[in-house]
């Protein structure tokens, strides 16, 4: 039987911090909390037997100049639960979520990897450019 897909609530706390292997990391409580505290973002999760089968991270924003947008920031699926359309499940609940938010677009950045260019074309996704070039700043550090 395949997963049910639900966008996590406070009650889903204790399962996400359970879980192991569908993060890039061990979730922890502060940041756990803090996320499902925030109106803003939202977390899609496979859940089969109370057990985290996959997962997407996303997040509505607004700028002054377009309308509301619904960005994918991470998904993923366990390694054994990979090709059952899990992760197909929640981009389509994401889809939902983005409507019901009334957002004019929804977006990821993604590298341009055999698999994940398969993937989101497979989704009728459009391609926006050839080359992702992210850059990240330690904030910790003195200004440059």
């Amino acid at each position: 039987m395949p997963p049910t897909i639900r966008f996590a609530t406070q009650a889903d706390r204790d399962m996400i911090l359970g879980t192991r292997d569908v993060f890039d990391r061990v979730p922890e409580a502060q940041w756990t909390d803090m996320f499902l505290g925030d109106p803003r973002h939202h977390l899609a999760l496979a859940v089969d037997e109370d057990r985290c089968v996959g997962f997407l991270s996303a997040v509505d924003h607004v700028h002054p100049d377009k309308p509301p947008q619904l960005w994918i920031n991470e998904l993923g699926v366990v390694d054994d639960r990979r090709r059952e359309g899990i992760a197909t499940a929640l981009i389509s609940a994401a889809m939902d979520k983005a409507r019901d938010l009334q957002c004019s677009e929804m977006w990821v950045l993604a590298d341009p990897t055999p698999e994940a260019l398969g993937f989101y074309e497979s989704l009728n996704a459009t391609r926006e450019g050839t080359h992702i070039a992210m850059f990240t700043f330690d904030v910790t550090d003195p200004a440059p």
